[in-house]
């Protein structure tokens, strides 16, 4: 990984293509940013200051890429586990059930203190303001397939 080599410098990818996957793990490898060519050089030393800062740039083009999988309704086999932690996603199970946090706490050996603390990450993540609006938002976004796991 050249992003090791120089840890104090922010890498920036310049490329050719706007491929997803190519840019996914470029960030993975370390990169700071990733520039198609088809951007101006106005987009690229914004880029390059933004990273400098500490900041992530990718092209919106591929992130507005990905809106067909969003439209079309395809479904993860595992989606929860791609936005929340393992816990978290139990957690969603179990509010999606309208179980109580008492319950909750007991079936999953946490206490009933960490379970609400899961439950406020959740909701932050969801954007939702109560336990029902998440078991709302999880069957919504995630399908009812999505949280039988066990």
């Amino acid at each position: 990984m050249i992003s090791s080599e120089f840890s104090s410098v922010p890498v920036i990818l310049l490329a050719d293509t706007e491929d997803l996957t190519q840019i996914l793990t470029a960030l993975e490898s370390g990169a700071r940013g990733y520039i198609p060519t088809s951007v101006g050089i106005d987009v690229c030393v914004e880029a390059v200051n933004l990273a400098a800062a500490g900041g992530i740039f990718v092209p919106a083009s591929s992130v507005l890429s990905m809106r067909h999988l969003i439209d079309s309704g395809s479904r993860d086999a595992r989606p929860l586990t791609t936005m929340f932690t393992h816990r978290q996603a139990e957690v969603a199970q179990a509010l999606r059930r309208g179980k109580a946090n008492k319950i909750i706490a007991y079936e999953l050996n946490l206490r009933e203190s960490t379970v609400k603390v899961h439950i406020r990450n959740i909701m932050k993540k969801l954007k939702a303001t109560n336990r029902t609006e998440v078991a709302y938002k999880v069957n919504d976004l995630f399908g009812e397939g999505a949280l039988a796991e066990e």
